[in-house]
Parts: structure tokens; C-alpha cells; sequence
């Protein structure tokens, strides 16, 4: 089962680097959501960007003792980048990565992100299978769309140090679980028919098997499942979530969950009456996830529901 072990811990921040929509007229400010507020002597003199990707900056506090860790780049060179400039955030407290898995729309950042951090051979921990290459999304044998390459070359070259984890792995001492590969175990979640990829010469279908998430244990409240994209299916994720850890109670489920587009809007009615059942505090759809999703968790789970936003900060005590 890999290195499982995981520790209560006080407090969980996250706070979205990117992700694809921001609304800087927001109001709702809370105790647990905090909007982005770019302001430079007083005046607004630059946007937070939203693209399609996602990255997060993740703090896990226990006593006065507070770790911080990234997870996922974003899509382009300089959008996550831009916007911790924006925020006025320094990463220099970064200790580890945790990557999602490898396509272009979590890994593009990666360069401009690691260099901010200011230090060298950081930890990635990622699953093997995301340097598959090439990987491309077929639509037929004369239209295909390439993901631009992902080599462990270029993240050694980036400054990290890669760590490959098929199985749980335990990252920041405990504070926080890299899930490793998700079983598919759902009878409804059954992937995307596009991806492809090639080895050998020999072209196959692409499961997505790097596909995982980071799981964390909040002290009388229960799970923080993380994801990016949720390829395993987000009901798969936090089923293994639960298996792994032992921790039936969620807290908060938050991340891409893919349901965009013809291939998987069938699939929002029992994916949202899923996800009530698991009865989360907080259930925050990002990324991938799509319009018609999002809308449909805000109706079936408006108490439990939070729009993100990139720029946005979430605060779990």
C-alpha cells in the first residue's frame, strides 16, 4: 500500500494560483473564503488571470509549525507566476511539489514556479506514468492533438527532484497524502475515450493512470481531498481517499472534476447524488469540472457548495 501514514493536522490552507474564472467584483468573503483583493496603494493595477489549468499553494498547520507545499503549475509559462506577483506572495516556504498528473494544462507553469521558489531539488512527487510520451487526444486516424512533452529531464532541469509514486506516498512528514493511482471501482466513471498515447511504435488507449490527488486529515472534521483534474473519476478518488486512510468524514472535496463536454455530461445527475452522499462540509468544483456541472452541485448541495476562483483562498480550521 506505500507510505500511508498521515497526521491530524489544525489547520489547511488553500489558495488558488489558478484555475479558469475570476470574478474581481466578488463580495462574499467569509471566515473560510477569502477573494483576491489586487490592490497596490490603494487602487486595482493589474487582474488576477484565469486559464484553463490549475495550481494551488497548500499550508498545513499543526501548533505554531505551519508546512507548504505546491500542487500542480497551471497551464502557460507565466500565468500561476503572474498572479503570485499580483498577490504579492513569496514561495520561498515551499518545500515540496505534488503534481496531478502530466498534461500540458498542470505542468506549463512549472519553470517560471519552481524559480520563484528560489531553492533547488525540492521534491516533485508525480506518478510515473505522467512522462508517457507522446500522449494526444484522438479524434480520428487524420486529426489528432498532441500534449507538449513532459520528461523527467525537464523537471531535473526545472530544479526539482523527481519522486515517482505509484502507490500512496506521504508527503511534509505526514501533513499530507499523495494518493498515488486510483482504482476505478465506480460503475459509471469509466474514463475518456479520447487520450491516446504510443510505445514502442504501438499506439494504445491512455487510462490516465498518473491521474491522482493529495489528501489531508483535519482534526475533528475529517478528509481534504484535493484533486486536479480527477481523471480516476472524483467519486473514485474520494472512495480511495477513504480506503487509504481509514477516515470515513469529508471535510471538504475540492478540484477539477472533468465533467465538461459530451463524453461526460451524462455523467453530472450521479456524480452530483454521489458526492451527497459522501455529506462533505465544503464541496468546491474547480478547473475541468465545467458550467453545467458546477451548476448542477450548487442545486442538488447549496449549503455545502463554493465557488472557486482563481486568486481565491480557503481556509479550513
Amino acid at each position: 500500500m506505500g507510505n500511508t501514514a498521515l497526521k491530524i493536522v489544525e489547520k489547511v490552507e488553500i489558495l488558488t494560483l489558478q484555475d479558469n474564472y475570476i470574478e474581481i467584483t466578488a463580495m462574499d468573503s467569509n471566515a473560510v473564503v477569502t477573494r483576491a483583493a489586487p490592490l497596490k496603494d490603494g487602487e486595482i493595477k493589474a487582474s488576477i488571470l484565469a486559464e484553463h489549468g490549475f495550481s494551488a499553494l497548500v499550508k498545513t498547520t499543526v501548533g505554531d509549525k505551519t508546512r507548504t507545499m505546491l500542487f500542480d503549475f497551471g497551464f502557460s509559462e507565466n500565468g500561476a507566476a503572474q498572479n503570485v506577483q499580483t498577490l504579492g506572495l513569496d514561495l520561498k516556504d515551499v518545500e515540496a511539489v505534488a503534481l496531478s498528473h502530466g498534461h500540458s494544462d498542470h505542468t506549463g507553469g512549472m519553470v517560471k514556479l519552481t524559480a520563484m521558489i528560489g531553492r533547488t531539488g525540492l521534491p516533485l512527487v508525480v506518478h510515473p506514468a505522467a512522462f508517457q510520451s507522446p500522449r494526444y487526444l484522438k479524434f480520428g486516424e487524420e486529426f489528432k492533438i498532441y500534449f507538449p512533452k513532459f520528461t523527467r529531464d525537464m523537471v531535473r532541469e526545472a530544479g526539482l527532484s523527481v519522486i515517482e509514486a505509484d502507490l500512496p506516498y506521504s508527503m511534509l512528514d505526514g501533513n499530507v497524502l499523495f494518493l498515488g493511482g486510483i482504482p476505478h471501482t465506480t460503475d459509471f466513471e469509466k474514463g475518456w475515450p479520447l487520450p491516446h498515447y504510443q510505445k514502442d511504435g504501438k499506439e494504445s488507449s491512455d487510462p490516465i493512470e498518473d491521474d491522482s490527488s493529495i489528501v489531508m486529515n483535519l482534526k475533528d472534521k475529517g478528509l481534504v481531498i484535493l484533486s486536479g483534474c480527477a481523471h480516476a473519476g472524483i467519486v473514485n478518488t474520494v472512495r480511495y481517499a477513504i480506503e487509504t486512510t481509514g477516515i470515513d468524514r469529508i471535510h471538504a472535496i475540492m478540484g477539477g472534476f472533468h465533467l465538461s463536454g459530451p463524453f461526460f455530461e451524462p455523467l453530472i445527475d450521479e456524480t452530483a447524488r454521489e458526492l451527497q452522499k459522501m455529506h462533505p462540509k465544503y464541496v468546491i468544483p474547480t478547473h475541468c469540472t465545467g458550467r453545467k456541472a458546477i451548476m448542477e452541485i450548487e442545486k442538488k448541495m447549496p449549503e455545502q457548495f463554493i465557488l472557486n476562483m482563481a486568486g481565491t483562498k480557503l481556509t479550513f480550521t
